[in-house]
């Protein structure tokens, strides 16, 4: 009688339990800036052409590109761990998120990004209160309406979906818009009134997610590794030899905020001392601390500064 072997099921199906990391990226203006900043911070991402699933060279993640303006929104709610939106956008969505860290960084510059009241340059209205019962145009309308009902004003605050600088005065008596350079309110002539927000990038997660241990710690990493790139934007390192008879002219040279490392070589005479300085300064500083004994100076790129 033959015996007919049985080969267990779980040896063909293979059912994968790891449990992933969620993270959103931001799509659109900062997309790019924020595969950029994560590739120097030693995470990989890249997304196929009209994909919105960029991959990471991190078996544990999981990306998700989301617009800026619905993140906090879907970190709020568990649908994501982690992710990177405005701190205008949290405001506006009124999300409940842990914000981790602020992160500046733009598609332009470090500066905080604006969102500002404005009318037209001939228009009568000159302050706040003049905009009471008058109508305004802008993306934002949860942050504009919390910022009038502080200074007491009440106004028909309309959503725009767009080209919101050329609205008033026909579709509007002010906007109120986001801006980095101010450059295109100039172009279409509009005035600010005053100042509603200023916003920076944030890394935002989720409550429970960061209650999580695993969760935190890939948070607490990744924030690390983001953190130390940024602080090393624009920064070299140094090195030169010195005689110790010349040490004290050419640390007096050197930037007063920075504590060179001094080490002893093996000629005693000599000391090594190397410091990381801005970079736009080495032109300047280089000719200097040669005059002033320092040789074999060498000049080396920094990638990450962890304090």
């Amino acid at each position: 009688m033959s015996i007919n072997r049985i080969k267990p099921f779980f040896s063909l199906h293979f059912i994968n339990t790891m449990t992933l990391f969620k993270l959103g990226i931001p799509a659109g203006s900062l997309q790019e800036a924020t595969f950029e900043l994560f590739r120097k911070s030693g995470y990989n991402i890249s997304v196929a052409n009209r994909s919105y699933v960029p991959t990471i060279d991190d078996d544990e993640i999981e990306c998700l590109l989301i617009r800026a303006q619905e993140m906090a929104r879907y970190v709020a709610n568990g649908s994501l761990d982690a992710g990177l939106t405005g701190y205008d956008w949290i405001v506006e969505t009124n999300s409940d998120v842990l914000e981790v860290a602020e992160l500046r960084f733009s598609k332009v510059s470090r500066r905080p990004v604006r969102w500002v009241l404005c009318v037209p340059e001939d228009s009568p209205i000159r302050t706040i209160q003049d905009l009471q019962g008058k109508r305004i145009a802008t993306e934002g309308v949860g942050l504009t309406t919390q910022f009038l009902a502080r200074h007491g004003v009440t106004a028909f605050v309309e959503f725009s979906w767009g080209a919101t600088e050329v609205k008033p005065p026909k579709l509007a008596d002010a906007i109120v818009e986001v801006t980095e350079t101010g450059n295109s309110l100039k172009a279409n002539k509009l005035r600010i009134i005053s100042e509603v927000l200023q916003s920076t990038t944030r890394f935002i997660a989720n409550h429970d997610s960061y209650r999580d241990e695993w969760k935190r710690r890939k948070i607490d990493d990744m924030v690390l590794m983001l953190r130390a790139t940024m602080a090393a934007e624009g920064k070299v390192g140094l090195m030169m030899n010195v005689l110790k008879t010349k040490l004290q002219d050419v640390v007096a040279i050197l930037p007063a905020l920075q504590n060179p490392t001094i080490s002893n070589l093996s000629n005693e005479n000599w000391l090594a001392v190397s410091t990381i300085i801005e970079e736009s300064t080495v032109r300047h500083l280089i000719p200097q601390l040669k005059n002033a004994g320092a040789c074999g100076i060498v000049e080396y790129p920094i990638s990450k500064i962890i304090n």
